[in-house]
């Protein structure tokens, strides 16, 4: 066993050191692009990361930077990355670190892991990447390799499984080399010992991997699936303005709290739960429309269904239904919350990704 990791270690820093992928944030130690990154990849492929990590440096270079932002700018920058709270959770943090380590990361584990949505797994990577600690910084992907390489049966869907793996992670980092291994044992996970295909033969580990030579690469790691996500069917107004408002569409602000909290969105509802299989007739579901922002004051006239769309969030599916209505009697101003804005103004607010694409679809078929 000592052999088989000594083996291991040796192998893959010799791999990554000769292989590993020029990312902005490796370009230097900086235990702030290392946080920024390491949240951006969270549920997120690298590919898609890079634009959004350099447009969000360019911006917010530092903690500082990003504490004294308003919020909605941050938004705005991550808008297209999903899961918000990722990002709110960042400004929140990076508030602590202004006024707790005058606006430096600090290099101590238990105050890192002290900051607002930064768990386990991002503390060691922080810890070790940017400060060179020996900590485990263990994900799905650093689940997988030892889980194949050392043929481990836990379920690595069970939180009862981490403290295990963890272990064996930090056993296996070389004196002085936390910050090389551990990005080392990520990327092997990225690019070569991958969830359904395992690539062995260019492996620099397979010699001793010991799911490989039990012929289980393909069954390895276990892990029980997750509870699918609940299917809701939403329907959603796509108000065109008219008078003064023609040539825009009018959106809403959503609550200050729960999902997506304070973005905004098409005004939209949800539909009754005896219809949540069939769905309402579309005359019926557009009077609720109607009646719902009739009761926030504003009237609007529907036209007819204008398309379907559908979005994953972790546990939420929405079926969102689409219903093309014009703004009638508009009021000189319109109740909080609302507003109607033109092609130019979408900068200017932060948008979930359906709605960001609904409404960017329209204004582009209606330049066309």
């Amino acid at each position: 066993m000592e052999e088989q990791k000594r083996y291991f270690s040796r192998e893959l820093l010799r791999w990554y050191m000769n292989n590993r992928r020029d990312l902005p944030w490796r370009r230097q130690q900086n235990a702030y692009y290392t946080w920024v990154s390491e949240i951006m990849l969270q549920q997120t492929r690298v590919d898609t990361v890079i634009p959004y990590f350099n447009r969000f440096i360019d911006k917010f270079p530092t903690a500082t930077a990003l504490a004294d932002a308003p919020e909605e700018e941050v938004l705005k920058a991550w808008e297209g990355l999903g899961y918000y709270s990722r990002a709110r959770n960042l400004q929140a943090a990076a508030r602590e670190v202004k006024e707790r380590y005058n606006g430096e990361v600090p290099d101590d584990k238990a105050a890192v892991a002290s900051l607002k949505g930064v768990g386990p797994y991002t503390t060691g990577a922080i810890m070790s990447i940017a400060f060179n600690r020996s900590e485990p910084a263990v994900d799905g992907n650093v689940m997988r390799v030892l889980s194949r390489y050392f043929r481990l049966h836990d379920d690595i869907a069970k939180p009862s499984t981490r403290p295990h793996i963890e272990h064996i992670a930090q056993e296996l980092i070389p004196e002085g080399e936390a910050s090389h291994f551990n990005q080392a044992l990520m990327e092997l996970g990225a690019l070569v010992c991958t969830p359904k295909s395992p690539s062995c033969l260019p492996c620099p580990v397979m010699e001793h991997c010991a799911g490989r030579i039990a012929g289980e690469e393909l069954i390895l790691p276990i892990k029980t699936k997750a509870k699918p996500p609940k299917p809701e069917l939403r329907y959603a107004a796509l108000i065109v303005g008219t008078g003064p408002d023609e040539g825009k569409i009018l959106i809403r602000k959503r609550p200050d709290t729960g999902l997506l909290a304070r973005m905004w969105e098409l005004p939209h509802l949800l539909a009754p739960k005896a219809a949540q299989l069939t769905g309402l007739p579309d005359n019926e579901a557009m009077d609720m429309l109607r009646g719902m922002l009739h009761a926030d004051g504003i009237e609007i006239e529907p036209i007819e269904r204008h398309i379907d769309a559908e979005h994953t969030f972790s546990h939420i599916h929405w079926q969102m239904r689409v219903f093309r209505c014009k703004g009638i009697n508009t009021p000189s101003i319109l109740p909080e919350g609302y507003a109607y804005i033109r092609p130019a103004q979408m900068e200017g607010y932060a948008f979930p990704n359906l709605f960001l694409r609904l409404i960017n679809q329209y204004f582009e078929y209606e330049e066309t």
